[in-house]
């Protein structure tokens, strides 16, 4: 007996799916502790691995109390907090505890409630799966009007090199927040070094929307939130390799891009970016996509 073909409408609700998974039945959401500084929830601790790791670490770490681990009062302060917390995951390392920490990138992240509160402390970027904190990125859609006013997309492929999603489609320049950098400052270094993008086109690019989603796979948790950013560019600009985490760039027209998005070609996170900017440019509608109300939640969901 055959069976049909899943739509692309389908197709797109199990990407949201799987990049909301730590929401779902089953997941480990009910088993992590909460990760507390200053009496402030920052993340979530997967248990009983990590958890158990960081007891080793009492003058760092205060013991589980209830369904939280807390870092030590003593730690009264952001250079304290980064401190200690480095000298543990650098510990962690180099005893190979955890398979996340062999892509140490020496490059930090903020660690905070929400966005719009201050930072408590910084954290090795590769180590924030290990805690579940929050993370944030730039993404941006850099599209092209072609000579009958459609739009067309760029759109990356990344180097068959990088520590993640090697060979991927990706959105045209994207790269995450690190520790002392803005967002507008992210853009613009993203925008430089992947696709050679100077500053005075780049700063034409409109931030738009932020895409949110919280997963898990074996690593860790990934709450993670992006900003993005629409780039219109003129017909004649052409993107060029710059730092070398991207192998080619395409240009595609946007019923190419909307099918492989739902693709296992594309980068899931890029790809739910990609689908906020078909929604917000009516290219997806609520009458022919029967899942779109999932579709605009599925890209808007916080913890």
């Amino acid at each position: 007996m055959s069976t049909s073909m899943p739509s692309w409408s389908e197709k797109a609700l199990v990407l949201l799916r799987q990049m909301n998974n730590f929401h779902l039945p089953g997941s480990k959401l009910t088993q992590c502790l909460r990760f507390v500084i200053d009496g402030k929830h920052v993340g979530w601790i997967p248990p009983p691995a990590v958890a158990s790791e960081l007891s080793r670490f009492p003058e760092v770490f205060s013991p589980p109390q209830g369904d939280s681990i807390a870092l030590r009062p003593s730690l009264s302060s952001y250079k304290k907090r980064s401190e200690a917390v480095h000298e543990v995951l650098r510990q962690l390392k180099e005893e190979n505890a955890f398979a996340c920490l062999r892509g140490w990138r020496e490059e930090k992240y903020e660690v905070m409630p929400q966005f719009c509160d201050g930072s408590l402390m910084c954290m090795e970027r590769s180590a924030t799966i290990l805690f579940g904190v929050k993370r944030y990125g730039v993404h941006v859609n850099g599209y092209v009007h072609d000579e009958t006013g459609k739009i067309c997309m760029w759109l990356a492929r990344r180097s068959p090199t990088k520590q993640t999603y090697p060979g991927r489609l990706d959105n045209l320049a994207a790269g995450g927040l690190a520790a002392g950098n803005s967002v507008k400052q992210t853009l613009l270094k993203e925008c430089e070094e992947e696709a050679c993008i100077p500053a005075c086109t780049a700063k034409a690019a409109r931030p738009v929307s932020s895409v949110s989603y919280t997963y898990e796979d074996h690593e860790g948790i990934f709450p993670e939130s992006q900003f993005v950013f629409d780039l219109k560019l003129p017909s004649e600009f052409k993107p060029q390799i710059g730092d070398g985490e991207v192998e080619e760039f395409h240009l595609l027209p946007l019923h190419k891009v909307k099918d492989l998005l739902v693709s296992d070609d594309f980068k899931p996170n890029s790809a739910m970016v990609v689908l906020d900017f078909l929604i917000r440019h009516s290219y997806v509608e609520p009458d022919s996509e029967p899942y779109y109300q999932e579709f605009v939640t599925g890209l808007h969901r916080s913890l």
